[in-house]
């Protein structure tokens, strides 16, 4: 049973939230939500409005589908989750992690896409040469620190000149006499060229035919009035095709207005995989996300949608 939510004021929620997170380090959106006392949903949308405004950060990192919340300057405890690493990221983790600087054309293929998978511990550095060699560094270790190991590591060895004789020797000039070659002036002849007339022609001006309006389909109309109905503010339309509208949205609550991303579909059922690429579009934008369609659930999107109700929201029309 999730917490009942009362009415609270949205600048306390959101304060009792950054000093949470604070106290515990990195959290997920059901941790703030036990604390705090909020249902999963709007645990997560808080979250990620505070993301949006960038006083809290997100990680890279997944800790069961879901990423972890903390407050700048706990990046380091981010550490303690590296177990929940994909195993050739957490490879490439623990010798970056030991070298703390590596060098991106010395390591094998593998290693070298794993680097580029964990955002939160790998930094690269381009080296401005001709060659342009790229490196990693450890997210302790500092750019300054690591741009003094690089030097070290491509420092040429210098080559001491060898001793050089000069010899002089006694040059007597030479003095050479050149012939002037007397060139007889030619007589030049004029002659007239007759330019061809060129006549332009003006090109037809090119007709610009009005755009014409894309008529919205049934279903998205529909949406549409649904929204109306419900007293939900549409703020930008993102996409509308015959089946399925994309677009942000407001919701009123009693914690304040939720900004959330809206896809429809017009489907007799909906699966798990289109909850997850629904997610997945909504946090590419720091914000829940609020399905709507036509179709039921199937059992495994109803099980997904238990573990991830924090960060998104079903309802059939």
């Amino acid at each position: 049973m999730e917490p009942d939510n009362n009415k609270k004021n949205p600048l306390e929620t959101r304060n009792k939230i950054i000093s949470l997170l604070r106290i515990r380090g990195p959290s997920l959106p059901i941790h703030v939500s036990k604390e705090i006392g909020l249902s999963t949903l709007f645990a997560g949308a808080f979250l990620s409005e505070l993301a949006s405004s960038n006083e809290i950060k997100i990680s890279n990192m997944k800790v069961g589908g879901s990423p972890l919340y903390f407050v700048p300057g706990q990046e380091s405890q981010l550490e303690n989750f590296s177990n929940y690493l994909p195993g050739k990221e957490k490879e490439a983790f623990s010798l970056l992690k030991e070298k703390k600087l590596l060098e991106d054309r010395k390591l094998e293929p593998a290693i070298r896409v794993a680097l580029r998978s964990i955002k939160d511990f790998a930094f690269p550095l381009l080296l401005n040469s001709p060659e342009k060699i790229l490196f990693w560094r450890f997210y302790s270790l500092l750019e300054e620190e690591a741009k003094l190991e690089i030097e070290k590591l491509i420092e040429k060895p210098k080559i001491e000149p060898k001793p050089v004789t000069l010899e002089v020797k006694e040059i007597k000039p030479e003095i050479k006499v050149e012939k002037k070659q007397i060139v007889k002036p030619e007589k030049v002849i004029k002659k007239e060229i007759e330019k061809p007339l060129i006549i332009l022609k003006e090109k037809p001006k090119p007709v610009i035919k009005p755009e014409k309006v894309k008529e919205k389909s049934d279903f998205v109309n529909k949406i549409l009035g649904f929204l109306g109905a419900e007293n939900i503010e549409l703020i930008e339309e993102k996409e509308a095709k015959k089946k399925e509208f994309t677009a942000r949205i407001r919701i009123n609550s009693d914690i304040g207005k939720i900004c959330f991303l809206l896809i429809a579909k017009d489907k007799k059922s909906i699966t798990e995989n289109d909850l997850t690429l629904a997610l997945q579009k909504a946090q590419s934008l720091k914000m829940p996300a609020y399905l709507i369609s036509t179709g039921q659930l199937n059992k495994k999107a109803s099980s997904y949608l238990e573990n991830y109700s924090s960060l998104i929201k079903f309802r059939r029309i």
